[in-house]
């Protein structure tokens, strides 16, 4: 979009010629880009052919362009130029974050198993179909195949007892979250585990929500809390409390349903995280499996079990919910793509997904266990907890410096770790008994990565 005036002095073919020349200085036109033909930047600034071959002309003369013939005109680097000031809109681009050779992230999956040619195949079957209604805008909740196919899982995994017409699907959980926010109402007063998932508290907060936080003991939440701060809602993690690790055992459970059976604006938002993935005992049913009074609102994400790239959770409502969602939310267009809703339908039906979770179980349990006994040899390391299921394990260090020294210390050695008072809620940051934990993710590591930066663990 170059903006010429036919009523200035200034001739067109200069116009032209000093927005290109402003615009390949500032970076703004990259080196090597390719510029439009003299014929349609001609055609479509409404000027003749020759005053633009003229503006060409003088930037190639001066450097800024180059031609090659049969290929047409490319721009040059000439970011180094001093230009002046008043003429330069100079691009700031925003630098890359540091790459860490060694990065303890709880949020890191590994992907060298992923079925990357069942993938591939499944999508050219759904591309090859010729369905005319692939690209239409589809259900605002998501395909129908999908979130059936999703209520079976979930019913299989998890013992929850879920219809097709409860599951909306959407891109990320803080997206559900968002929608259940506008669902329940504005003023709304939740309850939150502390440490907690931020992003869930953070968006709580975005939504205009008053956010209280519960502390809690060896079973997860405390409900004499719950009671005394009265909340509407309350945001658990009962199967993998995150980051603690926490399971809810079935008697706490229990005691938040009759919590939330006592009024009938009450809800309970289940966010079951990591519940794929558990080393030790026998797998815990869902908090929804248990609830018969419609008060367990249900979220769940592909990105632990397949991948955060997919961009696909999901979110049960209990039936009493439906037509506050339909009137409300029903409008909002689906943030999935009608072909990736398709090929995870195809990979969850066909047996795919199942295969891959169970080999991913063992990939993780093998990570898990390795990590825990290098671990358990260190004279750095006092306490460990959360080695019953999910990703990553909390350390307790018997050191002199807090865990966040050593987490600035490890940064310039190239290794990332985290202490636990990052997944502190701003207002409890100074809790005790959180200073000298560190969070440390081995999902993403190889063993060798990981003896690596527990050797660096151990120079501190």
């Amino acid at each position: 979009m170059i903006p010429i005036d036919s009523s200035l002095k200034k001739p067109l073919y200069e116009q032209i010629y000093d927005y290109i020349r402003l615009h390949i200085a500032d970076g703004k036109i990259s080196y090597l880009e390719k510029l439009p033909s003299t014929r349609f930047l001609a055609r479509h600034l409404q000027v003749s052919r020759s005053t633009v071959e003229l503006a060409y002309a003088q930037l190639l003369s001066e450097g800024y362009l180059e031609s090659k013939p049969g290929c047409g005109y490319f721009a040059n680097d000439m970011t180094g130029l001093y230009l002046e000031r008043q003429k330069r809109h100079t691009a700031v681009f925003p630098k890359e974050p540091k790459a860490f050779r060694i990065d303890f992230s709880p949020e890191e999956n590994e992907y060298a198993h992923f079925p990357y040619n069942v993938w591939r195949k499944l999508s050219k079957e759904v591309l090859f179909e010729n369905d005319p209604t692939l690209f239409s805008a589809g259900p605002a909740a998501g395909e129908w195949e999908l979130r059936a196919a999703i209520c079976d899982y979930l019913y299989h995994a998890r013992g929850a007892n879920v219809f097709a017409e409860q599951i909306v699907v959407g891109a990320g959980n803080e997206y559900l979250l968002m929608l259940l926010t506008q669902i329940l109402g504005s003023g709304k007063r939740v309850a939150m585990e502390n440490p907690t998932y931020l992003k869930a508290y953070q968006t709580f907060l975005n939504m205009d929500y008053k956010v209280c936080l519960a502390n809690m003991d060896k079973d997860g939440i405390c409900i004499d809390e719950v009671e005394w701060a009265d909340p509407d809602l309350v945001y658990t993690m009962p199967s993998h409390q995150f980051p603690t690790g926490i399971v809810m055992p079935v008697k706490r459970r229990m005691e938040l349903l009759k919590w939330a059976a006592q009024k009938r604006s009450r809800y309970i938002i289940e966010d079951d995280h990591d519940s794929e993935f558990r080393y030790k005992g026998k797998p815990v049913p869902s908090l929804q499996s248990y609830d018969r009074k419609g008060a367990v609102i249900y979220l769940g994400t592909f990105s632990k079990s397949i991948s955060p790239a997919i961009r696909v959770s999901y979110m049960a409502l209990p039936k009493r919910l439906l037509g506050a969602y339909q009137e409300k939310c029903g409008f909002y267009a689906s943030t999935v793509p009608k072909e990736q809703q398709r090929v995870l339908t195809a990979f969850l039906r066909q047996g795919y997904f199942e295969r891959y979770l169970n080999k991913m179980r063992g990939v993780y349990k093998g990570k898990h266990d390795a990590f825990l006994a290098m671990l358990k040899k260190e004279r750095w390391v006092k306490k460990i907890s959360g080695d019953y299921a999910g990703m990553h394990l909390l350390v307790e260090i018997n050191l002199k410096k807090h865990a966040s020294e050593i987490v600035e210390e490890m940064k310039r050695a190239g290794v990332r770790v985290y202490a636990l008072e990052e997944y502190m809620a701003r207002e409890a940051i100074n809790k005790k008994g959180v200073e000298n934990t560190l969070l440390l993710g081995y999902g993403g590591l190889s063993e060798k990565e990981m003896a690596e930066g527990i050797r660096h663990l151990r120079e501190m």
